[in-house]
């Protein structure tokens, strides 16, 4: 059957595909780890994070029935979201909390597709969710970021084998269990110094009057849980 027919890509995105043997899963976790940690290779794979964390703000708002005026991603790896709303209520609440915990917990759901073999619908899923990104970014930097990302991810599940597609989507997950980690704990050092007064963290103190520590508690709480879940899932433990 040609790979262009509609019932052989619907089978290829739900049927299943061979989870790789745990050294190339602690390989691909080595790899992501090499891609967080080191400042420099961090302050380049950092973008991906912060796609993440400004989609997850934007998706959050658009369940939670705010509108959605557009998302701008910058090149020293900091964002924009921004929604239109009530000011005040739950609403604003969960589109705040949205950012630093969606990519743990994107990844913590990533998990799951992976260990279920579920690997094309992964890299399939990520690309839908970048191209409907896409529509809201409103600079070039932003548009050039998602646009490479969502590229990366189409061709490896259009023309890679499948071994290369299992690889790929396992590094790409333990990079956001990973790589959401790390943030928080950026986060707590500037305030540490006074920096990042209008933090999230700082915008959920002043919408709940709970203290912004205890926000950022809870952002260290979901990405440390989400990487010990998600890790342990991945290999097996």
């Amino acid at each position: 059957m040609d790979s262009t027919d509609p019932g052989n890509l619907w089978d290829r995105l739900l049927g299943t595909q061979p989870v790789p043997e745990q050294w190339l899963v602690v390989v691909t976790g080595t790899l992501a780890l090499i891609a967080v940690v080191p400042n420099p290779l961090w302050r380049l794979s950092r973008n991906a994070i912060t796609i993440a964390h400004e989609g997850g703000h934007g998706l959050v708002a658009l369940l939670t029935g705010r509108q959605l005026s557009g998302i701008r991603l910058h090149s020293d790896t900091s964002g924009l979201t921004v929604s239109r709303g009530r000011p005040t209520g739950m609403g604003m609440i969960l589109t705040a909390a949205a950012g630093y915990t969606a990519p743990p917990l994107l990844g913590l759901g990533g998990t799951w597709l992976l260990t279920d073999g579920r690997i094309t619908l992964l890299l399939w899923l990520t690309t839908a969710l970048l191209a409907a990104m896409l529509v809201m970014i409103r600079n070039v930097y932003g548009a050039l970021a998602v646009i490479s990302t969502g590229a990366a991810f189409l061709l490896v599940s259009w023309l890679a084998p499948p071994a290369v597609q299992s690889l790929f989507a396992y590094g790409a997950v333990w990079f956001l269990l990973l790589g959401g980690v790390r943030p928080a704990f950026e986060l707590q050092a500037k305030r540490r110094y006074g920096g990042a007064p209008d933090s999230d963290a700082d915008q959920l103190s002043r919408l709940t009057d709970v203290p912004a520590a205890l926000w950022l508690f809870l952002f260290h709480a979901v990405s440390l849980c989400s990487l010990i879940g998600g890790g342990r899932r991945l290999l097996g433990l």
